[in-house]
């Protein structure tokens, strides 16, 4: 019997060795897992930072030394710019490892060699849609500027200096879920991480949309529900700046834009409304201490580990502190004792689709110009986890890749509805660009001429540059690589057998829209239109809503003696120019004694709301369902056939709808035998919004309130449960200053406050470190939610005594 027992302990013994060293599924190898030795428990940190540090780290021309503030941030101080970079790589990757490498993968379509074969197809898109492409170009770009060469190439070292002195048990955590290592890193990668800012921020398309509106309802119907320019506007450029430049001649428009009268069942990734930031700048005549103020809040997705990296740099050339990109080197947004700069989306049509017309099944020609070209192939390799490699051709023309072909067509895939068949992609993010050049260029510059020189190199995606400097000049452009078009080009689907169709060339960055210190003593944008109508080039014919903009606008015109704590107001502003423009009429529009005893309370907490999306507010919550829903109630019979997919028009067209044409016919659904009116519209919307958040969430009471109904929360970046945080109860929308909702808000909140001597506040939603087993992986994720901001610590040199440093590393070869 014992002999039995004994075998019996040694099957299952054995069983279980192998059953926690094998992988069954999503589940990464168990034992290695839970090695208490190599597994996840060795990813645990302690809070207590050791003071200080010595390392011997090969690669270094010299000693670098890095001082840690009370939140981990580091700040490098080094004798030369190589080791300035080569630190910054190494301590960048110190603690965004994983997010460097995990973005970069899901960039360049390699998620296959970490997952297996779920990623095939999201790999194939990210190729097809010429990711790694642009990336390549980018890279030949930048190695011909010797300073950028050497720039990329050292901050690669660094990071790469650190993966190799890492032990399997000091691998982030992610790598031992998903149970694979750590490469190399090139310069390459960090070009991929650049591009995929291009896709996130330039990367949507309504040319489907379009030309599915425009051939069912025609040109004048077309232009009407979607015009050139809005309604309402209040442009980042102030209205009636005179252009100080004689323009060149734009392209002459085609006079048959497309006989292509075919409808589309596709449904492309539309631009998404609150994609955007704010950013302003005062002048100091404006500002209590008589120095200029500046702000800025981009608005992203927002995760853990955070999209910024917050880093101080310090060499013989610069002093800059702000945040970096993990996996680009510099600082992206920041300042230094002399100027400060931030960012905010232009949101410029750079992403046009052109049809293809092959000579035949072999696809080896394409008509254009009226002749036969050749087609390029690019032949892709995807390795996969655990099964066969593949390989995927994809066809080019000279506007970009046919990112699918009807053989080439997956037939279950959630993205494949954003791609149409037999089209090819023209995408500025597929050209060669310098933008490292533009950063390290700010990075280092002490006036307004440095400015504007640094952003002479700037391609994608195009960016509201804001600037002022200590020497009292402020300043806005929108920036980046414009393609010379005629007006409307891109607009709708375009024939790609047409020269006139092309891009032709850019126009003249010294031509692109810009203003330095006008009258009202101000600058800002929000994403919306660049200029009024009277600039001489094409960019665009839809920018983001004008009602962010307005509000601030509104508020600055008005403010006197500003300083930090009226900046961070202003960033923390929830209130709606969209409810003060339309909550009114819409409240006049109700009938109360149709309405249900529901229906009546919520009607009478709304009409008394104080246009506030503050967390409290049950009215904000009622107001926003209603104003979607009235959008749906007005469009969907029209607009919304899923055979034929359509878009709606603008919130500034509604809004003009709903105030200015009463009678228009577009409030009457066409599926009913009655002709309803905009009462209907108001009122069918308005008990459909109640009606939905009863459903939801119960009896009119607190779980009504806006902060529960947004639901703010930052998730993990792969989505892993438990490494997101905590619900978050805050205000702000989609149209206020502060443009939160569930996962997209405000990603990094800046004021700087120059003059004599440079002081500087900031948050992001997050934490210096990228392990979710550290205090400082979101540490400061309460302050961001509650609207504060950290000072941020900007030292001189690496001798300055400064209360705050807890720990010092002293890096050498």
């Amino acid at each position: 019997m014992k002999i039995i027992k004994a075998i019996l302990s040694s099957a299952l013994a054995l069983i279980l060795v192998v059953s926690l060293n094998s992988k069954f599924g999503d589940i990464p190898p168990l034992g290695k897992f839970l090695d208490p030795f190599r597994g996840f428990w060795k990813n645990a940190e302690n809070r207590k930072i050791n003071p200080e540090r010595n390392l011997k780290v090969d690669g270094l021309h010299g000693p670098v030394e890095i001082k840690f503030d009370e939140r981990m941030v580091p700040h490098i101080f080094a004798g030369n710019n190589y080791d300035l970079y080569f630190a910054q790589g190494y301590v960048t990757a110190k603690d965004r490892l994983w997010q460097m490498d995990f973005q970069t993968r899901f960039a360049s379509g390699r998620l296959s060699e970490v997952v297996g074969s779920k990623a095939i197809e999201l790999d194939r898109y990210q190729r097809r849609m010429g990711m790694t492409y642009g990336a390549e170009n980018m890279v030949k770009t930048m190695m011909k500027d010797p300073v950028i060469k050497e720039i990329m190439e050292a901050y690669a070292a660094g990071i790469n200096a650190y993966i190799h002195s890492l032990k399997p048990g000091q691998y982030p955590l992610e790598y031992k879920l998903l149970n694979y290592i750590p490469e190399d890193w090139t310069p390459l990668n960090s070009a991929l991480l650049l591009k995929l800012m291009s896709a996130t921020l330039a990367g949507g398309s309504n040319e489907f949309y379009m030309s599915n509106i425009l051939n069912k309802y025609g040109p004048e119907i077309t232009r009407d529900l979607f015009p050139d320019y809005p309604f309402r506007e209040d442009p980042i450029i102030p209205a009636g700046t005179n252009w100080d430049f004689t323009p060149g001649v734009p392209p002459k428009k085609p006079e048959v834009l497309s006989n292509n009268k075919k409808t589309y069942n596709i449904k492309t990734r539309e631009l998404e409304d609150g994609i955007g930031s704010n950013n302003w700048a005062v002048a100091g005549a404006k500002s209590a201490s008589g120095y200029p103020l500046l702000a800025n809040d981009p608005h992203l997705d927002i995760t853990l580990p955070s999209i910024w990296y917050q880093i101080q740099l310090v060499s013989p050339d610069l002093n800059t502190c702000g945040v970096s990109i993990p996996g680009s080197p510099g600082v992206i947004i920041g300042f230094n004792k002399d100027v400060a700069w931030g960012v905010t989306n232009v949101g410029a049509d750079v992403l046009d689709w052109y049809n293809i017309e092959f000579k035949d099944a072999t696809k080896k020609e394409y008509w254009y110009n009226n002749k036969w070209n050749e087609v390029k192939v690019r032949v892709e390799t995807i390795e996969v986890k655990g099964g066969e490699t593949i390989t995927d051709s994809i066809y080019y023309t000279h506007h970009g890749p046919i990112v699918y072909t009807s053989e080439q067509r997956p037939e279950k895939f959630s993205k494949i509805n954003n791609i149409p068949t037999g089209h090819a992609l023209r995408w500025v993010a597929h050209d060669g660009s310098n933008d490292v050049r533009t950063f390290y260029e700010l990075n280092k510059a002490k006036n307004y001429t440095d400015y504007r020189k640094a952003l002479t190199h700037y391609s994608a995606p195009a960016q509201n540059f804001i600037f002022a400097s200590v020497e009292n000049d402020i300043a806005i452009t929108p920036n980046g690589y414009f393609p010379m078009k005629w007006k409307g080009q891109g607009k709708f689907l375009m024939d790609g057998s047409d020269p006139a169709n092309d891009w032709h060339g850019r126009i003249p960055a010294e031509q692109n829209p810009t203003v330095k210190n006008p009258a009202r003593n101000f600058v800002s944008s929000a994403n919306q239109f660049l200029t009024d109508q009277s600039y001489p080039y094409y960019i665009n014919w839809e920018f983001a809503a004008y009602e962010r903009g307005h509000r601030i606008n509104k508020r600055l015109a008005v403010m006197t003696q500003a300083n930090v704590d009226s900046m961070r107001n202003l960033q923390n502003d929830n209130y709606s120019i969209l409810a003060e423009n339309i909550l009114a009429t819409l409240v006049s529009l109700v009938n109360t004694e149709k309405l249900n005893a529901s229906q009546r309370e919520g009607y009478e907490i709304v009409s008394k709301w104080n246009k506030f999306f503050n967390a409290e507010e049950i009215g904000a919550s009622i107001f926003e369902l209603w104003h979607k829903s009235l959008a749906k109630e007005i469009w969907e019979d029209d607009l919304g056939n899923p055979k034929t997919p359509m878009r709606y028009p603008s919130r500034d067209r509604n809004v003009h709808l709903l105030l200015n044409e009463p009678n228009s016919p577009w409030f009457d659904n066409v599926h009913t035998a009655k002709k309803e009116t905009r009462a209907d519209a108001v009122n069918a919307a308005f008990r459909f919004a109640i009606d939905s958040l009863e459903r939801k969430y119960g009896p009119l009471k607190k779980e009504w309130q806006w902060g529960n109904v947004k639901h703010t929360n930052v998730p993990h970046l792969a989505k892993v449960a438990g490494f997101g945080s905590k619900f978050l109860n805050n205000g702000g929308s989609k149209s206020s200053v502060n443009a939160m909702s569930e996962n997209n808000g405000p990603s990094w909140r800046m004021i700087v406050a120059l003059g004599k001597e440079v002081k500087a506040y900031g948050v992001f939603p997050g934490g210096a470190s990228g392990n979710p087993g550290s205090y400082y992986y979101d540490n400061m994720v309460d302050t961001w939610s509650e609207g504060k901001l950290n000072e941020l610590v900007y030292l001189k040199s690496k001798d300055e005594k400064r209360a705050g440093i807890i720990s010092t590393w002293k890096l050498s070869d």
